[in-house]
């Protein structure tokens, strides 16, 4: 398999699809040495089941052990920590991970419980945890879906399972776009499979999952992310993070020189456009909030929308760590504690946030 190669499966059998794509890839062959780590990196961003549209398929997962271990490589840990909010281990449990786990004693290695280490990101250090000096070869497996913050999520983005709840906090006082580039920098994924089997292209969080039942291939995480830009109707250049990973040597935008490779014709499909996150973003004043609080606050405004309630929302809503110590009318999360209507929580759930919102709209 060359770098500017992308595979794409369809079919609804994930474990033996992922099997008989990473014959296809001739994966055996990038990992010459079978007594070396490898870690696969899944997308469980929160404790939801996969069939919502935010997490990896369990059976993609464990299509890879399979293969792995039928092609005598023994040396296999899963690894992954879960936005801030929620805990790994929940989302391990819900997601089908610690069944996972015991079916194939493959260790599953909490990220949230790691402790960070300095490293130097081609210019700029980051704390990246400790265990992730482990692996030798690292399967990156996330979901392709919307992010309502950075439009699209998948294999850049992934990485930041791979770094502490406080670092992901740093991330968005960053800027979010620059550190993710350079974490990647840090972070070399040496192979990345893709569910596109039903992620909801709007909400990190999931909610509104489109099937596709498709599972992609490929080497360069660049070139991946660019492809999912063009397939979920967006430039490349709407999501900066991707150039500049090129810019620091990640990998390709260049989809021209690009090969395509459909396993087979149902494998052509294309995405739906969904844009349900433009409206709702209207109504917020955003300043370095992290994804987990973002992230809920965006679907509490659909569930208003679908009541009749949104549009008779008065006043912008302020969440993010840029209004700490700051005091306004409307605030979601702990760092608008200050504001005259707050719903507390760090972070609070889109259920706490509509519940608020709903009953500060039927109070007014």
């Amino acid at each position: 398999m060359n770098k500017n190669e992308i595979y794409i499966k369809s079919g609804t059998q994930y474990k033996e699809m992922t099997k008989e794509l990473l014959a296809q890839c001739d994966l055996v062959s990038q990992i010459t040495d079978k007594k070396i780590q490898i870690g696969i990196k899944p997308n469980l961003v929160s404790p939801s089941e996969a069939s919502w549209g935010a997490t990896t398929h369990p059976e993609i997962v464990a299509g890879i052990i399979e293969y792995l271990q039928e092609n005598g490589y023994e040396n296999i840990a899963i690894l992954e920590g879960s936005w801030v909010g929620d805990k790994t281990k929940e989302s391990y449990e819900v997601c089908g991970y610690q069944e996972l786990s015991e079916k194939y004693q493959v260790p599953f290695w909490d990220m949230q419980e790691d402790k960070g280490i300095e490293r130097d990101c081609k210019g700029v250090k980051l704390n990246i945890c400790e265990r992730v000096e482990k692996v030798d070869f690292l399967i990156n497996v996330p979901v392709l879906k919307g992010h309502c913050q950075t439009k699209i999520t998948c294999a850049l983005k992934n990485m930041k399972g791979l770094i502490p709840n406080t670092e992901k906090r740093r991330f968005h006082a960053m800027g979010l776009h620059k550190p993710i580039a350079h974490l990647n920098a840090g972070i070399h994924q040496d192979f990345i499979v893709v569910d596109n089997i039903c992620g909801d292209l709007d909400f990190e969080d999931g909610g509104n999952p489109v099937v596709m039942n498709r599972i992609w291939a490929g080497m360069d995480p660049v070139l991946i992310d660019s492809y999912v830009c063009q397939v979920m109707h967006y430039e490349t250049k709407d999501v900066p993070y991707i150039g500049l990973a090129e810019e620091l040597g990640v990998g390709s935008t260049d989809l021209k020189n690009a090969h395509i490779i459909y396993c087979e014709e149902s494998a052509r499909k294309e995405l739906p456009k969904s844009r349900k996150v433009v409206e709702l973003q209207d109504a917020v004043e955003e300043v370095e909030s992290c994804s987990a609080c973002y992230g809920y606050l965006i679907p509490a405004l659909e569930m208003l929308k679908n009541d009749g309630l949104f549009e008779k929302l008065d006043t912008k809503i302020c969440i993010g760590q840029g209004y700490r110590g700051k005091t306004g009318k409307m605030g979601v999360g702990a760092c608008t504690c200050k504001f005259e209507h707050n719903v507390n929580g760090c972070p609070p759930t889109e259920n706490q946030i509509y519940d608020f919102l709903k009953q500060y709209i039927l109070n007014k």
